[in-house]
């Protein structure tokens, strides 16, 4: 299930995979998979992606695609890890990037409601 609202093209700086964590890149125009819990991340990659230098979509509102990295329940909050896979987190000062809309595992694509913050 998604429901997009808000699109941001961006330039990847470096290869950005398809339904992937998005975090801010080292210019104002760039976007980068996000690696760590803690990075500042705001959205998520389209279902395409991008090869580094290429624009690509990102979305930053609404209910996104995004691949599961690890066992998550409907209602956790997401948060990024290494490979900007969604992953299910409580961890006091880790960065979120929303609520999962659909349980599921590791390698599965399941929906978020962006709602960037921190624990």
């Amino acid at each position: 299930m998604r429901n997009e609202g808000l699109q941001k093209t961006l330039i990847a700086g470096a290869a950005v995979n398809p339904n992937r964590i998005v975090k801010f890149g080292a210019a104002d125009n760039q976007a980068i998979q996000a690696a760590a819990a803690t990075d500042k991340m705001f959205g998520v990659s389209d279902n395409l992606g991008a090869a580094s230098g290429e624009t690509f979509d990102v979305i930053v509102d609404g209910i996104a695609l995004v691949k599961y990295g690890g066992n998550v329940a409907v209602g956790d909050l997401l948060t990024s890890d290494a490979n900007g896979q969604a992953i299910a987190t409580t961890t006091a000062s880790n960065r979120v990037i929303g609520v999962a809309m659909d349980s599921g595992v590791s390698g599965d694509i399941g929906s978020v409601l962006l709602s960037p913050g921190s624990v």
